[in-house]
């Protein structure tokens, strides 16, 4: 049976501590990717299948601090800063920048590895917590109420399908997906999967059939990869409608999207 591992990307241009850090992560049971380089780091990231970063503040190509502000314009991806300046303001910019965690230089790679499974276990929490309270909503209002918005949602999806019927607009040139007229910001490993969901709706597609799609980017990769990518672009699209959920879970064959516009409930 293969366990599912957590993917870390490590931008960090000292090797020492790299190999350190990286070593000890491993045993952990994470899979470790090291660039000494911020740009490198980036690249690998915009291929998909990555879970956190953990990113050095003093790079040599770039300073961490901006390219943590470049990465929060499109990701949400958990990010753990390092940094060898033990100053307050280093800190609380970094944390105003959308990092989920810092640990100072020197330090212990146990302890950064305390912080990761910390971080990830927050993360995976909060997406479940956020799944189960929609669902919660959804559920506590009265039949009356469910009726009279199920009309308003379906018109809504309706209105925004442009010429498809599962409210999505993909643009094949652009490398973009509208979902309800909205730009969803995926990955270019959730663009794939998505691409193929949207381009044969009600088609039942294998997690072997997906990952294959992803090509390149997934070789070193396992089929429970796509449920991480389908897992985080489902919350994408929560963002723009928390109520309609496209994508539809077949177990024990694989994903599909709903060929008709459904309320979720």
């Amino acid at each position: 049976m293969v366990m599912f591992m957590p993917h870390i990307v490590l931008i960090e241009d000292e090797s020492s501590i790299a190999d350190t850090l990286s070593f000890i992560l491993q045993r952990e049971g994470f899979l470790v990717s090291w660039y000494g380089l911020a740009q490198e780091g980036l690249k690998r990231i915009e291929q998909g299948d990555v879970d956190l970063l953990i990113l050095d503040v003093g790079l040599p190509d770039a300073n961490g601090l901006d390219v943590l502000k470049q990465l929060r314009k499109t990701s949400e991806l958990p990010v753990i800063i390092l940094t060898a300046r033990g100053e307050e303001m280093d800190k609380v910019l970094g944390l105003e920048l959308g990092a989920d965690d810092y640990v100072v230089k020197p330090f212990s790679p146990r302890e950064v590895a305390a912080r990761v499974k910390t971080v990830l276990k927050r993360q995976f929490s909060t997406a479940s917590i956020t799944s189960s309270a929609n669902a919660n909503n959804l559920f506590a209002n009265s039949n009356s109420t469910l009726n009279s918005n199920s009309s308003h949602i379906i018109a809504e999806l309706a209105n925004s399908a442009n010429s498809t019927s599962h409210g999505f607009l993909l643009d094949e040139a652009g490398l973009r997906i509208y979902f309800l007229d909205q730009l969803v910001n995926l990955t270019p490993s959730e663009f794939k999967i998505l691409r193929c969901l949207i381009q044969r709706p009600g088609k039942v597609w294998s997690r072997a059939q997906l990952l294959e799609e992803l090509g390149d980017s997934a070789l070193d990769s396992f089929e429970r990869t796509v449920d991480t990518h389908i897992k985080s672009t489902r919350l994408k699209l929560k963002t723009i409608h928390t109520q309609y959920d496209p994508i539809e879970t077949h177990r024990g064959f694989g994903y599909s999207l709903k060929p008709q516009l459904v309320l979720a409930l």
